[in-house]
């Protein structure tokens, strides 16, 4: 074709598109959020909408366009997860039964000891041991008692834990 027919944005490399990415809460389940992890998402979305948005804007870098539509996707996220968001309060005391917000001390079928925190999708911080409510570890906690041993099903065959302590951190 000749360049008569095209336009010089058409030489210009393509442009990454950011698409929403599709919620991992099945239809109709609640977005559940611990109040520790509602107040990260506004902080994180203030610092976004106050600090970063127009950090990017005057910055002069060749990817401006990029990472503006970047940090827009982001805000978007927290503000649709901030807007669905049901905040649970840790239950009254005595806690001897596990539910949403509980980081829950376990002792593995090999004797390890492992502290699990329950949170909701958007929460969710492997390395700190904070797994969403529906997984399954979490599942299989949920309104277990303090000394109560739970199986918990994997694809790998089943095992079993040990319920060795339940705390609600921030209450």
């Amino acid at each position: 074709m000749s360049k008569a027919f095209t336009r010089e944005s058409d030489d210009a490399p393509e442009e990454p598109q950011f698409s929403r990415p599709a919620s991992v809460l099945p239809p109709g389940a609640p977005n559940y959020l611990t109040p520790g992890g509602a107040e990260r998402l506004r902080m994180e979305l203030e610092r976004l909408t106050e600090q970063e948005r127009p950090a990017v804007q005057a910055s002069s870098a060749d990817d401006v366009k990029a990472r503006l539509r970047a940090v827009d996707q982001r805000i978007l996220e927290i503000g649709e997860a901030l807007g669905s968001a049901r905040i649970l309060p840790p239950p009254p005391k005595p806690w001897d039964r596990v539910s949403f917000g509980a980081s829950v001390t376990v002792r593995m079928a090999d004797g390890e000891e492992v502290t699990y925190r329950i949170v909701g999708v958007d929460e969710v911080d492997l390395d700190r041991g904070w797994v969403s409510w529906l997984t399954p570890v979490a599942k299989a906690l949920m309104n277990a008692r303090l000394g109560e041993r739970v199986t918990l099903q994997l694809p790998g065959g089943r095992t079993e834990l040990e319920v060795l302590g339940i705390l609600y951190p921030g209450a």
